[in-house]
């Protein structure tokens, strides 16, 4: 299925393919403070559709992941591998995207506070 997601004003706009099985809820320092839901799926599966100047990047600790937010409105869209491999990912943020019945998602609870 074809999702479409953006930040609050749009100009961080993305589309995602995949099945939406469930997101994961993180309890790390910058996920707990977003109050994010997170579905992980490979990268190629995702696709930026609007991006400009407004996509600011955050990494922290070990800086492997990229939080990507808008520098508009303050909304964090999703994150991404910084590596280049074949094996990265992308970690959509489900209150994101359109038309989807969060209260039907199921959500797994991830102790990223100490991994």
């Amino acid at each position: 299925m074809l999702y479409k997601g953006s930040c609050h004003c749009g100009k961080a706009a993305f589309e995602v393919e995949g099945e939406l099985g469930g997101a994961v809820r993180c309890n790390c320092s910058i996920c707990a403070r977003k109050g994010a839901l997170l579905w992980a799926v490979p990268h190629a599966s995702m696709r930026v559709v609007a991006w400009g100047d407004d996509l600011g990047k955050y990494s922290f600790g070990k800086g492997s992941i990229a939080h990507r937010f808008c520098r508009t409105c303050g909304i964090h869209p999703f994150a991404e591998d910084i590596g280049q491999g074949s094996e990265r990912s992308a970690y959509i943020n489900i209150n994101c995207l359109e038309d989807v019945d969060l209260a039907a998602v199921e959500v797994f609870e991830f102790d990223g506070r100490s991994a």
